[in-house]
Protein backbone atom coordinates (compact mmCIF):
# COMPACT_ATOMS: atom_id res chain seq x y z
CA UNK A 1 0.00 0.00 0.00
CA UNK A 2 1.16 3.51 -0.80
CA UNK A 3 -0.07 6.64 0.92
CA UNK A 4 0.73 10.31 0.52
CA UNK A 5 -0.65 13.67 1.67
CA UNK A 6 -3.59 15.16 -0.19
CA UNK A 7 -3.64 18.81 -1.20
CA UNK A 8 -4.77 20.13 2.21
CA UNK A 9 -3.33 19.37 5.63
CA UNK A 10 -4.84 16.20 7.09
CA UNK A 11 -6.02 14.65 3.81
CA UNK A 12 -4.37 11.34 2.94
CA UNK A 13 -4.55 9.51 -0.38
CA UNK A 14 -4.21 5.73 -0.18
CA UNK A 15 -3.37 3.43 -3.06
CA UNK A 16 -3.85 -0.15 -1.88
CA UNK A 17 -1.79 -2.92 -3.43
CA UNK A 18 -3.95 -4.69 -6.00
CA UNK A 19 -3.17 -8.28 -6.96
CA UNK A 20 -4.44 -8.95 -10.49
CA UNK A 21 -4.51 -12.09 -12.62
CA UNK A 22 -6.75 -13.65 -15.25
CA UNK A 23 -9.40 -14.37 -12.60
CA UNK A 24 -9.75 -10.74 -11.55
CA UNK A 25 -8.20 -8.93 -8.60
CA UNK A 26 -7.79 -8.98 -4.83
CA UNK A 27 -7.06 -6.10 -2.48
CA UNK A 28 -7.38 -5.17 1.18
CA UNK A 29 -9.52 -2.02 1.25
CA UNK A 30 -8.78 -1.57 4.95
CA UNK A 31 -6.19 -2.95 7.37
CA UNK A 32 -6.15 -1.07 10.70
CA UNK A 33 -2.42 -1.48 11.53
CA UNK A 34 -1.31 -0.47 8.01
CA UNK A 35 -3.64 2.50 7.88
CA UNK A 36 -2.55 3.60 11.35
CA UNK A 37 1.07 3.51 10.16
CA UNK A 38 -0.02 5.74 7.25
CA UNK A 39 -1.46 8.33 9.67
CA UNK A 40 -5.08 7.16 9.69
CA UNK A 41 -5.49 6.44 13.38
CA UNK A 42 -9.28 6.47 13.56
CA UNK A 43 -11.81 4.01 14.88
CA UNK A 44 -14.44 3.60 12.18
CA UNK A 45 -17.96 2.79 13.45
CA UNK A 46 -20.19 3.03 10.38
CA UNK A 47 -19.97 2.07 6.70
CA UNK A 48 -22.00 3.86 4.00
CA UNK A 49 -22.66 2.79 0.41
CA UNK A 50 -24.22 4.95 -2.32
CA UNK A 51 -25.09 4.34 -5.96
CA UNK A 52 -25.48 7.30 -8.32
CA UNK A 53 -25.80 7.90 -12.04
CA UNK A 54 -23.76 10.19 -14.29
CA UNK A 55 -23.94 13.84 -13.33
CA UNK A 56 -25.19 13.34 -9.77
CA UNK A 57 -23.49 15.71 -7.35
CA UNK A 58 -23.70 15.01 -3.61
CA UNK A 59 -22.45 17.60 -1.15
CA UNK A 60 -20.93 19.52 0.35
CA UNK A 61 -21.83 17.68 3.58
CA UNK A 62 -20.43 17.55 7.09
CA UNK A 63 -21.48 16.67 10.61
CA UNK A 64 -21.03 19.30 13.32
CA UNK A 65 -19.90 18.15 16.78
CA UNK A 66 -18.31 15.63 17.06
CA UNK A 67 -17.88 15.46 13.28
CA UNK A 68 -17.00 12.51 11.08
CA UNK A 69 -13.71 11.41 9.63
CA UNK A 70 -14.23 9.44 6.40
CA UNK A 71 -12.28 6.94 4.34
CA UNK A 72 -13.79 6.91 0.83
CA UNK A 73 -13.42 4.72 -2.24
CA UNK A 74 -15.25 4.30 -5.51
CA UNK A 75 -15.94 0.59 -5.98
CA UNK A 76 -17.55 0.94 -9.41
CA UNK A 77 -17.09 3.74 -11.93
CA UNK A 78 -15.43 7.12 -11.46
CA UNK A 79 -16.10 10.11 -9.23
CA UNK A 80 -14.57 13.54 -8.65
CA UNK A 81 -14.18 13.66 -4.87
CA UNK A 82 -13.81 16.99 -3.05
CA UNK A 83 -12.88 18.03 0.48
CA UNK A 84 -13.30 21.60 1.76
CA UNK A 85 -11.42 22.74 4.86
CA UNK A 86 -13.96 24.16 7.33
CA UNK A 87 -11.57 24.35 10.31
CA UNK A 88 -11.55 28.07 11.26
CA UNK A 89 -8.06 27.85 12.80
CA UNK A 90 -6.56 26.24 9.69
CA UNK A 91 -4.31 28.13 7.27
CA UNK A 92 -6.35 26.56 4.44
CA UNK A 93 -9.80 27.43 5.86
CA UNK A 94 -12.25 27.71 2.96
CA UNK A 95 -9.92 26.01 0.47
CA UNK A 96 -10.86 22.88 -1.47
CA UNK A 97 -8.99 19.97 -3.00
CA UNK A 98 -10.23 17.19 -5.23
CA UNK A 99 -9.13 14.07 -7.02
CA UNK A 100 -10.64 11.31 -9.09
CA UNK A 101 -11.42 8.08 -7.27
CA UNK A 102 -12.12 5.10 -9.51
CA UNK A 103 -12.47 1.34 -9.73
CA UNK A 104 -9.28 0.91 -11.78
CA UNK A 105 -6.82 2.43 -9.30
CA UNK A 106 -8.92 1.52 -6.23
CA UNK A 107 -7.51 4.68 -4.66
CA UNK A 108 -9.00 6.09 -1.48
CA UNK A 109 -9.22 9.44 0.24
CA UNK A 110 -9.08 9.90 4.00
CA UNK A 111 -10.83 13.07 5.16
CA UNK A 112 -10.41 13.96 8.85
CA UNK A 113 -12.99 15.74 11.00
CA UNK A 114 -13.18 19.41 10.02
CA UNK A 115 -13.87 19.07 6.31
CA UNK A 116 -17.00 19.28 4.19
CA UNK A 117 -17.20 16.55 1.57
CA UNK A 118 -18.85 16.07 -1.79
CA UNK A 119 -18.49 14.22 -5.06
CA UNK A 120 -19.88 14.11 -8.57
CA UNK A 121 -20.21 11.08 -10.82
CA UNK A 122 -18.09 10.97 -13.97
CA UNK A 123 -19.13 7.52 -15.24
CA UNK A 124 -22.51 6.10 -16.25
CA UNK A 125 -22.93 4.76 -12.71
CA UNK A 126 -20.75 4.94 -9.62
CA UNK A 127 -20.80 3.12 -6.32
CA UNK A 128 -19.10 4.84 -3.41
CA UNK A 129 -18.33 3.18 -0.11
CA UNK A 130 -16.95 4.94 2.91
CA UNK A 131 -16.13 4.37 6.53
CA UNK A 132 -17.09 6.98 9.16
CA UNK A 133 -15.62 7.66 12.58
CA UNK A 134 -19.01 8.55 14.10
CA UNK A 135 -22.52 7.34 13.38
CA UNK A 136 -24.78 9.57 11.35
CA UNK A 137 -26.86 11.94 13.46
CA UNK A 138 -29.53 14.00 11.66
CA UNK A 139 -29.33 16.63 14.43
CA UNK A 140 -25.69 17.42 13.54
CA UNK A 141 -26.13 17.15 9.76
CA UNK A 142 -25.05 20.26 7.86
CA UNK A 143 -23.72 21.42 4.53
CA UNK A 144 -22.35 24.25 2.45
CA UNK A 145 -23.56 25.12 -1.04
CA UNK A 146 -21.87 22.98 -3.68
CA UNK A 147 -21.48 26.01 -5.97
CA UNK A 148 -20.54 28.66 -3.43
CA UNK A 149 -18.38 31.26 -5.22
CA UNK A 150 -16.31 31.93 -2.08
CA UNK A 151 -15.09 28.32 -2.20
CA UNK A 152 -15.07 27.97 -5.99
CA UNK A 153 -14.93 24.20 -6.46
CA UNK A 154 -14.20 23.40 -10.11
CA UNK A 155 -16.73 20.63 -10.65
CA UNK A 156 -16.08 18.72 -13.90
CA UNK A 157 -19.79 18.08 -14.62
CA UNK A 158 -22.04 20.66 -16.28
CA UNK A 159 -25.65 20.87 -15.09
CA UNK A 160 -25.28 18.41 -12.20
CA UNK A 161 -28.21 16.52 -10.71
CA UNK A 162 -28.63 17.78 -7.15
CA UNK A 163 -31.01 16.89 -4.31
CA UNK A 164 -33.39 19.50 -2.88
CA UNK A 165 -31.47 19.30 0.38
CA UNK A 166 -28.17 20.12 -1.31
CA UNK A 167 -29.77 22.90 -3.36
CA UNK A 168 -30.69 24.59 -0.07
CA UNK A 169 -27.37 24.26 1.77
CA UNK A 170 -26.09 27.41 3.44
CA UNK A 171 -23.53 29.68 1.81
CA UNK A 172 -19.97 29.67 3.08
CA UNK A 173 -20.54 33.22 4.41
CA UNK A 174 -23.53 31.96 6.44
CA UNK A 175 -21.43 29.08 7.79
CA UNK A 176 -18.61 31.48 8.82
CA UNK A 177 -21.12 33.78 10.55
CA UNK A 178 -22.50 30.83 12.58
CA UNK A 179 -19.10 29.66 13.80
CA UNK A 180 -18.01 33.22 14.64
CA UNK A 181 -20.74 33.48 17.31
Amino acid sequence: MKSYPGGLEGLIVVEPKVFRDDRGFFLEPYNAPRYKAAGIDVEFVQDNHSVSSYGVLRGLHFQTSPGQAKLLRCTRGRIWDVAVDIRPESATFGKWWGLELNDELHNQLFIPVGFAHGFCVLSETAEVMYKCSNVYDPVTESGVAWNDPDIGVAWPVKDPIISNRDMNNQSFAQFKAKIAK
